[in-house]
């Protein structure tokens, strides 16, 4: 199953499209968004996707009462647990003690944004990924990520490189 992996869209509506479209051109069955989504708007555009979304509220999340009532309690406080198919998936916004969870080999995937970085490394047996920002406001590189859950291959996604 291929799920998107995204973080920090900062309210850039026009990137969530661009992202939308990548994924469902690639039959993503589900989204994880690592926190920082911003307004309720950006509903407005991930609303449209037909499968699952979990997501983390991040640093930046204002209202969270109206994300939770817009994604209908999709949003859930930081770290949640996700499991798609056979994969145990920690999802979390700031990357507080990601070592020792990868150590605890709780997890075969976890899942943190924050840093607008990306990152993707093995801790032991556990794989760590921040798909970057989706917004690219700091460093004008807007990323997200597709996962293979049967290979845990990852691929990023550029999104400048997408028309």
């Amino acid at each position: 199953m291929l799920i998107a992996i995204m973080s920090d869209s900062h309210d850039n509506l026009d990137n969530l499209r661009k992202a939308l479209k990548v994924i469902e051109e690639r039959n993503c069955q589900v989204i994880i968004h690592a926190g920082d989504f911003v307004s309720p708007f950006t509903w407005r555009v991930l609303g449209q996707f037909k499968g699952e979304i979990y997501g983390v509220f991040g640093n930046n999340d204002g209202d969270r009462v109206m994300l939770k009532k817009f994604y209908e309690d999709r949003i859930k406080v930081q770290p949640i647990e996700v499991k798609v198919e056979n994969t145990r998936i920690a999802v979390m916004h700031e990357p507080a003690f990601i070592e020792e969870l990868a150590k605890s080999n709780s997890f075969d995937i976890i899942v943190y944004g924050h840093t607008h970085q990306l990152d993707n490394k093995k801790i032991g047996n556990t794989l760590v990924i921040n798909p970057g920002e989706l917004c690219g406001w700091l460093y004008n590189d807007p990323t997200f990520m597709i996962l293979d859950t049967s290979t845990l291959n990852v691929e990023i996604i550029h999104l400048k490189e997408i028309p």
